[in-house]
């Protein structure tokens, strides 16, 4: 059987989580990743109400879906993040607060550990996001970076994010890292230094996001084939290219969409990922879980492009082989199925 397919609802969240349900369930998707923002999760009053959760999964089951992760990227990019008046329009009032750096930092991540308490309440393993990144603004190193002061960004992630894992692993849930550029790991470097840092404990792994990858000229397949055990979650989403010698790959400070970026975000199936070779790799994992959506694309109508993206996935995901092709082909068939993944290993062979 292939894998369910979600949508991440962050793009959604303008409107009302029972009206975005009905759309989903009338266009045929089996869940929702639902976002820490808008009314389609709130964190606090989940804590606060015992019914909250309990609602939340009925109005969902009302229109033939699940859930199997929710989304807190807003919250996650302030625990390590040098703040500054972007973060105001993005964070809740009460991480807020006045403003100040290192508050902002250390009630954003006094969120991260409700979130994760929330989770386990809805009744979730698997917690997306982001963690921001002290080192990030280091990218082009000039003027030239110290060295030292990028490792002690590693060190401050660690230290931060440390005691969040700690509530994540005693609740039963795993945050999923969307690795990300803006975050402390964004490629393969960064990724095996970032698990490093943080010890490689169970409870920190990764969201991975394909479209990420494309436009950094990244093999999505081989990270997902070294990364394979912190792979928790997969979103499905797509970018484009558009570098012809006049369009810069850094996104020339200006909006996605507009004609003269050398790249930007489209619907699944209209860019570059190489979707069928990432599902294979999926495969050959053994990652059974969601493929959520992430829609985006400045180019197209967001009710024409869910359900196209939709379409697009379930005709492009399969289910592995559980015999090898070849089985028929012996005087002594088996008449036991292979194990899981046996056709993929042969295959990578």
């Amino acid at each position: 059987m292939a894998r369910p397919v979600t949508l991440f609802t962050g793009q959604w969240a303008d409107l009302q989580l029972e009206e975005l349900a009905a759309k989903c369930g009338e266009w045929g998707f089996d869940g929702l990743e639902l976002a820490c923002w808008g009314d389609h999760f709130e964190v606090d009053e989940a804590l606060r109400d015992e019914g909250y959760c309990r609602a939340k999964r009925e109005l969902l089951e009302r229109h033939g879906l699940d859930c199997w992760a929710i989304g807190t990227h807003l919250v996650g990019q302030a625990v390590c993040d040098p703040i500054d008046e972007r973060h105001q329009a993005v964070l809740p009032e009460d991480v807020w607060g006045d403003g100040d750096p290192e508050g902002v930092r250390q009630r954003a991540a006094e969120k991260m550990k409700d979130t994760a308490r929330a989770a386990a309440r809805l009744g979730v393993q698997v917690v997306t996001g982001f963690t921001g990144s002290a080192v990030w603004h280091m990218l082009y190193s000039f003027p030239p970076n110290d060295w030292e002061a990028v490792e002690r960004g590693y060190d401050d992630f660690a230290e931060r994010w440390g005691p969040i894992v700690d509530v994540f692993e005693a609740e039963g849930v795993r945050f999923g890292l969307e690795v990300h550029p803006t975050e402390i790991a964004y490629d393969f470097v960064t990724t095996r230094k970032a698990l490093d840092a943080i010890g490689r404990r169970d409870g920190f792994g990764i969201n991975f996001d394909p479209s990420h990858f494309a436009h950094q000229f990244l093999d999505s397949a081989a990270f997902v084939e070294e990364f394979a055990d912190r792979i928790y979650h997969v979103h499905v989403k797509d970018s484009k290219k558009r570098l012809d010698g006049r369009r810069s790959i850094l996104g020339s400070h200006i909006d996605f969409g507009e004609a003269e970026r050398g790249w930007t975000f489209v619907s699944p199936g209209h860019g570059d990922v190489d979707f069928e070779d990432l599902f294979r790799t999926l495969n050959r994992i053994g990652y059974t879980g969601p493929l959520s959506i992430e829609w985006e694309d400045s180019g197209m109508d967001r009710e024409w492009g869910a359900p196209d993206a939709l379409a697009f996935v379930r005709r492009t995901d399969f289910a592995p082989s559980e015999v090898a092709f070849d089985a028929a082909f012996s005087k002594e068939v088996d008449a036991h199925p292979a194990e899981p993944g046996a056709f993929a290993r042969q295959e990578a062979s």
